[in-house]
């Protein structure tokens, strides 16, 4: 494994900081993450193989919901190879182009969860204030057109991480995290980053917030007809499908508003903060919604009992 006293590292390759002041305890610390990635993989992993085999659940609500935890399975992998690689004692290097691979798919897959969650208030909303519409509105085909749209927009919106490959690192090539961010390079780089700074702000705006606007909105929405609704149970029944979404949201934007508060006004902080609000922010997602839908969601909770049932008999 290599260490920071004395580690030369060529003008391609950078080295990933891990967990600071821990390292005697990395032994033990991997045991934690090795469980919370193998979670993350077979949660992600059984959700889209119960919707794909339970006919019942062939509904939009339910194809949004393969694409979420497709999404996270795929944020799991992004980072697995460098988090356990330092924690278990294989490598914490990483060379250029690797780095900004990584970089282009944990930034991607982020924009991607957003505009899947976004989605999915849009769903909630049809299906809450205009349920009589709700087949003819989100059919499978507007259903695979936006899952489409939202994929793009990911790989085209990330495309200027490229940029990362023609700067030139004049600077220590220690990253502060187990992984590569986008900001972590910018801090390294000697190179007019003032493109790639404002590009991120502007990135940012236009889809995290924009995204957590309209949700806001959907939801303000759904909040108006619902109370417009006379029965209470009614009232009750139609709040409980929100729920598991609600939670996804709340999952998903507090640990990106914490370490963008933790990158921008946290300088004074230990970096191991800093470090362990990037994993929050990588793992948590992930690790909590295949939890938060196998629980909230009747059909999926169901159908999940059955197959460990079936196994274990």
């Amino acid at each position: 494994m290599s260490t920071f006293p004395g580690h030369n590292l060529s003008t391609s390759t950078f080295l990933l900081t891990g967990f600071p002041g821990l390292e005697q305890f990395y032994s033990w610390i991997a045991i934690p993450f090795s469980s919370i990635y193998a979670i993350v993989l077979l949660g992600n992993c059984v959700i889209p193989h119960v919707i794909r085999t339970e006919q019942s659940l062939h509904e939009p609500m339910f194809y949004f919901l393969a694409m979420l935890a497709f999404t996270d399975l795929c944020m799991g992998l992004s980072t697995i190879h460098t988090v356990l690689g330092i924690l278990w004692g294989f490598n914490n290097d990483i060379s250029l182009d690797a780095c900004i691979v990584q970089t282009y798919f944990i930034h991607g897959l982020s924009c991607t969860e957003s505009g899947v969650l976004l989605a999915m208030s849009f769903d909630q909303f049809i299906a809450i204030c205009n349920p009589l519409r709700y087949k003819t509105i989100l059919t499978n085909a507007k259903v695979i057109q936006a899952g489409l749209i939202i994929l793009l927009r990911s790989a085209l919106s990330i495309l200027p991480v490229i940029c990362l490959k023609f700067f030139h690192y004049c600077r220590h090539h220690i990253l502060s995290h187990s992984f590569c961010l986008h900001q972590d390079l910018l801090r390294l780089a000697c190179s007019d980053i003032c493109f790639n700074s404002l590009y991120a702000l502007a990135l940012v705006i236009c889809t995290l917030l924009l995204d957590s606007l309209l949700i806001l909105l959907s939801y303000i929405l759904i909040l108006h007809t619902v109370l417009a609704i006379a029965s209470q149970e009614e009232r009750f029944k139609s709040f409980q499908t929100c729920i598991s979404h609600l939670c996804s949201v709340l999952v998903f934007y507090i640990p990106i508003i914490g370490l963008t508060m933790v990158h921008r006004f946290g300088k004074h902080l230990s970096p191991l903060v800093h470090v362990l609000m990037g994993n929050i922010y990588i793992l948590f997602p992930p690790l909590m919604n295949p939890i938060i839908y196998s629980i909230k969601t009747k059909q999926i909770h169901i159908r999940i009992q059955r197959i460990f049932l079936l196994k274990r008999d």
